[in-house]
């Protein structure tokens, strides 16, 4: 993890923009050449973030997926800025658009066919061992040449197994929390659960449950 100075800090950020903040600080700043600088606070006095930051966590995560050919953000640097006090990564994103944003504007063939990739994917990242907690529409990226990436990778595990039934349940339930996603996905809920269980060669009492989490059950 490399020290930036106040000077640094304040160059690297100059003629950039905020795009997120809270009462704390900046969260994260698209900068003047189009890269990206996410921003994390240590939240408690004792926490794990003094041994293992979030940031160093980001760019772990960021390379497992690398790793198993999954797209996401490409890391430049791992920063700790004593002047802020925050740590801090500097990243390339990913081009496209969120899932959320395509499905807001497709007509209905397109939904479908995005439904059955959605579905192959979340499979492939339960295959590869990925839980990725923020599973929701605003975290999945349709890029230009249709394939889908992750994007916010900061909680997320990754094993060198695949997920058991109950971690892949647990993941879908967290997604199905999110109403408003679940209303654009509509009646391609039923696709996505499909597809899915193609990919994944779910047993039927798996089916079944996951049938139900996603119809709202």
């Amino acid at each position: 993890m490399q020290i930036l100075t106040a000077t640094d800090y304040n160059r690297l950020r100059d003629g950039g923009s905020v795009i997120e903040a809270d009462g704390f600080g900046d969260k994260v700043i698209k900068l003047k050449d189009g890269t990206f600088l996410k921003l994390f606070r240590r939240k408690r006095l004792l926490t794990s973030e003094l041994i293992w930051p979030y940031a160093m966590r980001f760019a772990k995560n960021a390379q497992a997926l690398v790793e198993r050919g999954i797209p996401t953000v490409e890391i430049k640097s791992v920063y700790k800025i004593p002047s802020v006090e925050r740590t801090a990564v500097h990243y390339h994103p990913l081009a496209g658009e969120t899932l959320r944003q395509w499905l807001a504007k497709c007509n209905e063939s397109e939904k479908q066919q995005l439904a059955r990739d959605f579905g192959r994917f979340i499979a492939w990242l339960h295959r590869s061992g990925v839980y990725f907690r923020s599973l929701h529409l605003g975290n999945i990226l349709r890029m230009p040449d249709e394939r889908l990436g992750l994007i916010d990778i900061s909680d997320m595990r990754c094993r060198n197994y695949s997920l058991s039934e109950g971690s892949r349940l647990r993941n879908f339930r967290h997604m199905a929390r999110y109403r408003d996603d679940m209303e654009l996905l509509g009646d391609s809920a039923a696709i996505l659960a499909e597809s899915y269980h193609d990919m994944a060669g779910s047993q039927e009492g798996f089916r079944k449950k996951l049938d139900n989490i996603l119809a709202g059950l």
